[in-house]
């Protein structure tokens, strides 16, 4: 049964760093599909990171791209998302989520999520 279960949430200011870790259970982490996704309040969900290929790349969303890293450790089932140099937009309930590679564009598409993990970036 697939599982996944987020923690490290919390707040912090303007510039500051989180890392967010995702405990799963029911998927092989040597495959791709795992990833993240975040709401913000009253927005629509945004997908903003996968583990894209079987070589181990890594999609990040426009919104995070450079600012946002993923890596996991298969041995501990466990995937992670670093949140560095957070805005006040980067507000929102962070997921783990599971699926599959997108075949013909960049990305991954999701069927399963967690519970969230809520992030505050604010004075």
């Amino acid at each position: 049964q697939l599982q996944l279960v987020e923690s490290g949430g919390g707040l912090t200011q303007p510039g500051g760093s989180l890392r967010l870790s995702c405990s799963v259970s029911g998927f092989n982490l040597d495959s791709p599909g795992i990833g993240w996704v975040r709401q913000a309040p009253g927005r629509e969900r945004e997908s903003i990171s996968c583990f894209s290929d079987n070589s181990g790349s890594i999609f990040y969303s426009g919104s995070v791209k450079g600012r946002f890293t993923m890596h996991r450790d298969n041995a501990n089932n466990t995937v992670y998302l670093h949140l560095n140099k957070l805005r006040p937009e980067d507000t929102g309930t962070y997921y783990c989520a599971a699926g599959t590679p997108l075949v013909h564009a960049p990305g991954c598409t999701f069927h399963h999520w967690g519970q969230g993990t809520q992030v505050t970036v604010g004075s």
